[in-house]
Order: structure tokens, then C-alpha cells, then sequence
């Protein structure tokens, strides 16, 4: 039975979300805020308790996320500044050749976006990009979009990048699950929108690189890409680890329970990040000659962005409490029940919508996880919830456009017009997006 007071509050709240955002130009954060009071009173809810309700959206969503998204910033900053970024790329391209460099690149992008943010990772990577255009005269964007592509889906899809990690706690699913199904799902989807379309969109629009008077990877004083590999790899493999021995996959006797119960500690996301803080801060910081001091700098403007992804997500958060209480989200859930239609479908499609409209992948991704997370009933699984995760990140990272900021930093670091940006870039992010979710929609079947 459709409440359609209930309803009415729902499309509203959505409305005037993009609204706000997409033409009075007020920040997503104070728009969630706005959006989420505009719902509840809608619905009929209590003055005092709409504001009890964005007290504990925001205090259930920050718990988990701003610990994490913390600790993930300070480790990919430690790993910006030392060079790890740079020596992982050049490593691959040594080992790939020029001749498979587009694939090269790829994998390095996959890698590195793990820990760094996707436009700072961006950046790092580009002399690169420019190097080997200018040894081989192609296009650039034979290069660029296999590297695009690579960091592109781990940012979306794979923990502890912030989209994911906010996803995730939002729908409650287990950050180990998603990192493995994010791998499962993203090794094919990075082919296809990667060297697959970079091949493709190459042989139809050249572009040079811009001049540069200086080669920063002949002259760059880089740590060794077997620690930097191992630094990254170390939160990844203990919270998997952790995940797998707490899943139906291994006997209840295989470990005592003393044992079960420290791996749970090591292998939690906080522990895992905190850990490879102190390994990245050791190997990659002191050991290369960084002063103490420059560490503590470096670390600590690392704060900066990682606030705004703080405050966003826990009004996303707040976001998905109005639906609970306000009992809207009970009752989309039971419509789409009843109709036949696939959450899983639902999440993709209010993703992709909300990214087309406000352009930010990260808002679209906590907004439609708001929306989605009340459909959920008890008997999801936990598999079941991480590939949501997965769907809800392939839709928000669906057509690019010119209300993305993504959008202007690749147009002004590849020398691209808005045409030509839309032809590659644009096109490139909408492969990505249909590729993910058909591969999710796939292994969703697999376990139903």
C-alpha cells in the first residue's frame, strides 16, 4: 500500500537535494542537512524528534567513516609525498614495455588509487603519461585512458577509498566483501573502458603532450616498489583475511576462539589502516631521511579534504535515518516487492540519476545508498549487500560531464577540448558504469 504523503516526501526531499546543489550552489553538505528536515516534516514527523534524527544519523554514520577516511588520507599522503606513487608506475612500465604500456598503466591506477585520492592520483601520474607519449608519438589518450579507467573504478568500487567505505556503512555490508567482490568486478570492467576503449578512442582524436622542462622520473629519488607494494597491500589482506575467517567459508574449528577474536581486531579496518599508517610513516618516511616534523606537516594537511568527505558522508547518513523513521524507506521496499523489481536495479538506476544531475560520484553514491539502505530486509545477505555496494558505485560513476569537477581536471591535464572530452572521458566513465553493474548483475545470480 503506497502512503503517498510518504511518497510526496521522498521526491521532495530528492528534488530539492539537487536543487539546492545543482542551481543555488549550496554545498552538498548543508544540502543533505536541509533536504533531510524538508522529509521529515513532509512526513509528519515531530519537530524535536527530526532533530534527534540528525543527531544520530550523523553520530551512527561518523563512527565507522571518519576513522577510516582519516587514516586512509594521512597513508595515501605519506605515499604522495615520497615518491611510492611515481616508483609503482615506473615499475610497471619497466616490467610491460612500451608496447603494453596502455596495460601498464592500467594496473598501476588500479593500484595506486587504492590509498591515494583519485584527482590526486591523477596528478602524480600524468608526467608519466606525457614520457611515454613523447617517445612514442601516439595519442595521448592511448595512455591516459587505460590510467583513468584503472584509478577510476578503485575509487568507486574498492575500500578505503571514501565512496565504498560510505556505501558500505550506510547498508551495513562488510568492508572485506566488498574489497573482494570491488577486485572481482573491476578486473574486467578496467579492461573493457581501459586499454580495450583507449586503443579504440585513440585512432579517432590525437593529442600531444604539453612541453615540460623537466623529466621528474629520471631525476625523481624513488623508494622501492616492493615496499611501496607491500605497504598497500598490508590493510587490504587483513581485513580480506579477517573477512574470510569469519565467513560460513572456514570450519568453526579451524581457530579458537581467542585467536577468531584477535584476528577480528587486527583484521578490522581501523587496525589494518593504523598499522599500515605506521609502516608507511617508518619505511616510506623516516628511513628515506623525511624528518619528523615533515611527516607531522604532511599528515596533518592530509586533514583538509578528508573533512569535507567526513561531513558529507555523515549527511548522507543523516539522509537514510529520515527515510528509516519516517517509515518511507519500509514502504518503497514493499512496493518494489511487490512489483518485481530488483533492488539491486533500483540502487543502479537512482545512482546513475543523481550522478547525472548533481555530477559528484561521491554524493550520488551516499544518496542513492540513503535511499536503497531501508529496501534492504532481513534476509540479505552479506554477499548480497557488498554487490549493492558495487551496483550503487557503477551507476554514480556513469556519464561524466561538465558538472563534474573530474570532468575539467582531465580536459586541462590532457589538452582536450569539452567535445573531445565528452568523446573520450565521458564515454570512458559510462562503459565503466554498464560493465560494472552487468558483471554485478552476474555474480548476483550466481548466488541467488
Amino acid at each position: 500500500m503506497i502512503d503517498y504523503q510518504l511518497l510526496l516526501a521522498v521526491f521532495v526531499g530528492v528534488g530539492l537535494l539537487l536543487i539546492l546543489i545543482l542551481f543555488v550552489r549550496i554545498q552538498a553538505f548543508i544540502s543533505l542537512l536541509i533536504a533531510s528536515i524538508v522529509v521529515g516534516l513532509i512526513a509528519g514527523m515531530e519537530p524535536m524528534k527530526i532533530i534527534q534524527t540528525i543527531q544520530t544519523g550523523m553520530g551512527n554514520t561518523l563512527g565507522f567513516v571518519a576513522v577510516v577516511v582519516g587514516l586512509g588520507s594521512m597513508f595515501g599522503a605519506i605515499l604522495e609525498h615520497s615518491g611510492g606513487a611515481e616508483a609503482l608506475g615506473k615499475y610497471m612500465l619497466d616490467k610491460f614495455g612500451e608496447k603494453n604500456a596502455s596495460w601498464a598503466l592500467m594496473i598501476t591506477g588500479f593500484f595506486v588509487a587504492i590509498p591515494v585520492f583519485f584527482d590526486v592520483a591523477f596528478i602524480i601520474l600524468i608526467p608519466i603519461i606525457y614520457s611515454l607519449q613523447r617517445k612514442s608519438g601516439k595519442s595521448l589518450l592511448l595512455y591516459a585512458i587505460p590510467l583513468l579507467a584503472g584509478l577510476a573504478i578503485t575509487h568507486a568500487f574498492i575500500p578505503p577509498t571514501p565512496g565504498p567505505v560510505a556505501v558500505a556503512d550506510i547498508l551495513k555490508a562488510d568492508l572485506g566483501w566488498v574489497i573482494l567482490f570491488g577486485f572481482i568486478v573491476g578486473v574486467p570492467t578496467a579492461i573493457l573502458s581501459g586499454p580495450v576503449f583507449g586503443k579504440y578512442i585513440a585512432s579517432k582524436i590525437f593529442v600531444n603532450a604539453p612541453e615540460v622542462k623537466e623529466d621528474v622520473l629520471v631525476n625523481g629519488n624513488f623508494p622501492g616498489v616492493g615496499l611501496v607494494l607491500s605497504i598497500i597491500a598490508i590493510p587490504i589482506n587483513l581485513i580480506v583475511l579477517n573477512t574470510l575467517l569469519s565467513s560460513p567459508l572456514i570450519p568453526g574449528d579451524f581457530l579458537s576462539e581467542t585467536a577468531r577474536t584477535w584476528i577480528k581486531m587486527i583484521g578490522h579496518p581501523f587496525t589494518a589502516l593504523i598499522i599500515a599508517n605506521l609502516m608507511a610513516w617508518y619505511f616510506l618516511g623516516i628511513r628515506r631521511g623525511f624528518s619528523r616534523e615533515k611527516l607531522f606537516d604532511i599528515t596533518t594537511k592530509s586533514m583538509g579534504p578528508a573533512g569535507v568527505i567526513i561531513l558529507l558522508t555523515g549527511a548522507g547518513g543523516v539522509f537514510k535515518e529520515m527515510l528509516v523513521n519516517t517509515g518511507t524507506g519500509e514502504m518503497i521496499a514493499n512496493y518494489f516487492a511487490s512489483a518485481g523489481i530488483s533492488v539491486l536495479l533500483f540502487a543502479f538506476i537512482a545512482a546513475a540519476l543523481i550522478r547525472i544531475m548533481q555530477g559528484s560520484a561521491t554524493v550520488a553514491m551516499i544518496t542513492s545508498a540513503g535511499i536503497t539502505s531501508p529496501l534492504l530486509l532481513s534476509d540479505v545477505t552479506e554477499i548480497d549487500k557488498a554487490l549493492l555496494v558495487i551496483a550503487i558505485a557503477s551507476g554514480a560513476s556513469i556519464l561524466s560531464h561538465v558538472n563534474d569537477s573530474g570532468f575539467w581536471l582531465v580536459s586541462k591535464y590532457l589538452g582536450l577540448n569539452e567535445k573531445e572530452t565528452f568523446k573520450s572521458w565521458t564515454v570512458m566513465t559510462t562503459i565503466l558504469s554498464l560493465v560494472g553493474f552487468i558483471t554485478v548483475s552476474l555474480i548476483s545470480a550466481l548466488f541467488s
